[in-house]
C-alpha cells in the first residue's frame, strides 16, 4: 500500500510538533523551583508577655544579688584566723546582706508604659440658639400628712454561738493561702542564719561558727529553690533533667474537730 506524498509531510509534521510541544509541557509540568509558603496546619506560638519576662528577670537577679554578699560572708569566716572576724569587717558583712535581702523583698517596679500622643484640638462647637422660656408650672395642691405608723417592738437579743475550738491555728492561717510568700520566708530564715554566723564570728566560737556556716549556706539554698519554683519561672527544658514539682497553693488544711461535745 502506497502512502501519498502529501500525507506523509502532514504526518512528519505533526510527529514533529507533538515531540517539540510534548518536551516543553513537561518541562513546564516540573519546574525546578518547589513552592513556597504552603500551609502545615500549624499555628505560631504566642509572643512573651513582656511584663511577665520582666518579673522573671528581676526574681533571677535578686538571686544573684543575694547570693554574692552571702558566699562572700561565709568565705570570710571560714578563711580568717580562728574562724574570727573583726568588729568593722562584721558590721560590713552584714550591712551587705541586709541591704541585698531588702532589695530582694522589694516588689518589682512597672515597666514604664510609654505616654499616649496627644490628642488633636476638638474644634469649637457652633452657638446653640436660645431657647425659649418655659411658662411657669402652677403649684400643685398640698398633700394632707402622713399618720405615724406605731414603733416596731424591739426583737429580743440573739444568744451567741459558742466558738468551735481552733487547736492553735488561728484565723489568718485558716483564711489565707499557704506558700504565697516562700522566698519571703525562705529570706528571714536565711537572716537568721546570717546573725546567728555573724554572732559567732565575731565571738571566736568554732563551733558556732561551723553550725552557723552550715546553717547559712542551707538558707541560701532555701531562697535559690523557692525562687526557682515559686517565682513563675519558665519551665527548664534540657534533657536529661527531672521535672519540677510545683509548691502547694492551697489553704492550710484544718485539722479534724471534736463533734462529741456539740448539742444535737
Amino acid at each position: 500500500m502506497r502512502t501519498h506524498r502529501t500525507t506523509g509531510v502532514i504526518v512528519s509534521t505533526a510527529l514533529v510538533g507533538a515531540l517539540a510541544f510534548g518536551t516543553a509541557g513537561t518541562a513546564f509540568a516540573s519546574p525546578d523551583v518547589a513552592p513556597t509558603g504552603t500551609f502545615t496546619g500549624r499555628t505560631a506560638p504566642a509572643a512573651p508577655d513582656p511584663a511577665a519576662l520582666l518579673a522573671q528577670v528581676t526574681s533571677l537577679g535578686n538571686v544573684g544579688a543575694v547570693l554574692t554578699p552571702v558566699t562572700d560572708l561565709v568565705k570570710a569566716v571560714l578563711a580568717a584566723p580562728g574562724n574570727k572576724l573583726s568588729a568593722e569587717d562584721a558590721t560590713k558583712h552584714a550591712d551587705a546582706v541586709k541591704a541585698a535581702i531588702a532589695a530582694a523583698k522589694a516588689p518589682a517596679a512597672p515597666a514604664a508604659v510609654p505616654a499616649a500622643p496627644a490628642a488633636p484640638a476638638v474644634p469649637a462647637a457652633p452657638a446653640v440658639p436660645a431657647v425659649p422660656a418655659v411658662p411657669a408650672v402652677p403649684a400643685a395642691p398640698a398633700v394632707p400628712a402622713v399618720p405615724e405608723a406605731p414603733a416596731v417592738p424591739a426583737l429580743p437579743a440573739v444568744p451567741a454561738v459558742p466558738g468551735l475550738p481552733t487547736h492553735g491555728v488561728s484565723a489568718a492561717d485558716r483564711s489565707a493561702p499557704r506558700a504565697a510568700d516562700v522566698a519571703g520566708d525562705a529570706l528571714a530564715g536565711l537572716q537568721t542564719a546570717v546573725d546567728n554566723l555573724l554572732k559567732a564570728a565575731t565571738a571566736g566560737d568554732v563551733p558556732g561558727v561551723l553550725t552557723g556556716a552550715l546553717a547559712t549556706v542551707t538558707g541560701l539554698v532555701n531562697f535559690l529553690v523557692a525562687t526557682v519554683l515559686g517565682g513563675a519561672l519558665p519551665a527548664p527544658d534540657l534533657p536529661g533533667l527531672p521535672k519540677l514539682p510545683a509548691l502547694p497553693t492551697l489553704p492550710v488544711p484544718l485539722p479534724p474537730l471534736p463533734l462529741n461535745g456539740l448539742p444535737g
